[in-house]
């Protein structure tokens, strides 16, 4: 009988977050990976707020022995415009008010606890940035050495043909810091860019969500904190479902090879006009540039939507 792998070191940096809240419960239900630190990131609501968020989603799934590191408050160069509380509620988790941690912030910078983590790791780390850059580019700035020890590193953001979702040129998590992603691309560690090319049509219905949801209270809380997301979702793009960009980059980071993935050149406009925070991607040909990022253009929306919702529901 073959051995089991062991399973593959996992660092979420993540801005809770409502897709983030299922990333993160995809993470603990994944018997392929070992999630061993969340650094977390200004994004989705303030840092404060998402650093918290990550604290209560992981003692939901009963994991607080899993290390909280708080990050980066803000952008590079140019403050965040606006935030996502509109989408995902004010304190980020769709009104829904998870109980409290017993753990605390991991007392390291987000950027320290992860070199250290990365320098001391004997096996390749693969790190899931589920939210905007920031964290990633100090890395790569401060910590080159450390950078260079990331076994994989999967980018939940950009888009290469379907416009932006935030503007009509950006996707969220990249316009919230283009300087920071365009150093994260140029840096040439191998990435892969999971978005909204592959992100939008993968859409968790109703359906999916009662599935896991009548499958034990970490189901029907996770449930709960996808309502406000739906209702946007509806509301906004009249789909009745919702796109699980951040479960599915995770889901590639679980089990690589999920994507069917090119690679390509990708450069961030970090101008001050409307293509602020487009990635733009020459698709005219694959790319063997010592920088190129392995970019998302195919997904097997079902499979990886029943992937999602078996993995939630086994949490309970």
């Amino acid at each position: 009988m073959a051995d089991t792998p062991a399973p593959v070191p996992l660092v979420v940096d993540t801005d809770p977050g409502i897709d983030d809240a299922l990333a993160l419960l995809l993470a603990l239900a994944s018997p392929e990976v070992d999630l061993q630190l969340v650094t977390t990131v200004h994004g989705n609501v303030d840092l404060a707020q998402t650093t918290e968020n990550a604290l209560r989603v992981l003692h939901l799934a009963g994991r607080s022995d899993v290390p909280v590191a708080a990050g980066a408050r803000s952008s590079l160069v140019v403050p965040l415009p606006r935030r996502a509380g509109h989408v995902h509620g004010a304190a980020g988790l769709g009104g829904v008010v998870l109980p409290p941690s017993p753990a605390s912030v991991d007392p390291r910078p987000a950027v320290v606890a992860l070199a250290e983590l990365l320098l001391a790791s004997e096996r390749p780390v693969t790190v899931a940035a589920i939210g905007p850059l920031t964290n990633i580019a100090l890395l790569v700035s401060v910590y080159p050495d450390a950078a260079a020890r990331i076994g994989r590193l999967v980018v939940m953001g950009g888009s290469a043909g379907r416009g932006g979702n935030v503007t009509a040129a950006a996707e969220f998590n990249v316009w919230a810091d283009p300087e920071a992603a365009a150093v994260v691309f140029a840096a040439g560690l191998p990435t892969v860019l999971v978005g909204l090319d592959v992100t939008l049509p993968t859409v968790l219905t109703e359906a999916g969500i009662a599935r896991f949801a009548a499958a034990g209270p970490i189901g029907a809380q996770a449930a709960a904190v996808l309502r406000q997301y739906l209702d946007h979702a509806r509301n906004s793009y009249g789909i009745d479902g919702v796109a699980v960009h951040d479960a599915l980059a995770l889901t590639e980071a679980i089990v690589p090879g999920t994507l069917r993935t090119v690679r390509r050149d990708v450069v961030v406009d970090t101008g001050p006009g409307a293509g602020r925070g487009q990635t733009l991607v020459d698709r005219r040909a694959p790319s063997t540039a010592d920088t190129a990022v392995a970019v998302a253009e195919d997904v097997d929306s079902e499979a990886a939507v029943e992937f999602l919702v078996q993995r939630l529901s086994a949490l309970d």
